[in-house]
């Protein structure tokens, strides 16, 4: 009997099959954005704290709002059996991307001296865009697993009777075995020939 492993898409189904969720990422990830920018601003203008506090209020808002996304839109076919675990992993790496995007901002005015709003959104535009792309892998890898496939009944490998349902009949009649129905069917023409 012989099996086929299925085979691995071509780079280019990868592709087309990623984009769809890369266009569902980016518009979740387009609302955070603008959550980020208006609430880091807000803060900031209305409060005068320091700009790496502002901008990380900004982060911690859009983190809960693009979570929401995440979960109950892009990856909404994901695994959620661990919901403890997800929401861990995802608090880690957004934790992980909330230093990468607000270590620009540092960066930029206490090392750069750079001071004035434009420096500041200048600055945490970079840290977003470097922020977003390890959000993007890491989410996608770690946090929100594919529920994995089952196989669908005629794309399953079945193994194939050799002789069929006849074939069967007259094994189990040659063992001195009653068939399914419940009597030994009669020899086929060829065996009674060989049984002379």
């Amino acid at each position: 009997m012989t099996t086929t492993a299925p085979s691995r898409p071509s780079l280019t189904e990868r592709l087309s099959g990623i984009s769809g969720e890369v266009v569902k990422f980016g518009i979740v990830g387009l609302i955070g954005v603008v959550v980020n920018f208006g609430v880091s601003n807000a803060v900031l203008h209305l409060t005068g704290w320091a700009p790496v506090r502002c901008s990380v209020i900004g982060t911690a808002v859009a983190i809960a709002a693009n979570y929401l996304g995440y979960r109950y839109w892009v990856y909404r076919d994901s695994d959620a059996a661990s919901r403890r675990r997800e929401i861990t992993l995802f608090l880690i790496f957004s934790g992980i991307g909330m230093l990468i995007e607000n270590g620009t901002v540092w960066f930029s005015t206490y090392t750069l001296g750079l001071h004035g709003t434009l420096a500041y959104n200048v600055s945490k535009a970079v840290g977003t865009g470097l922020g977003t792309l390890f959000r993007f892998f890491s989410y996608r890898t770690w946090v929100f697993k594919a529920i994995p496939e089952v196989a669908k009944p005629e794309e399953a490998a079945l193994p194939r009777p050799q002789l069929g349902t006849e074939g069967q009949a007259g094994r189990a009649a040659h063992a001195g075995q009653p068939a399914a129905g419940g009597h030994v069917p009669a020899p086929a023409p060829a065996e009674r020939v060989a049984a002379r």
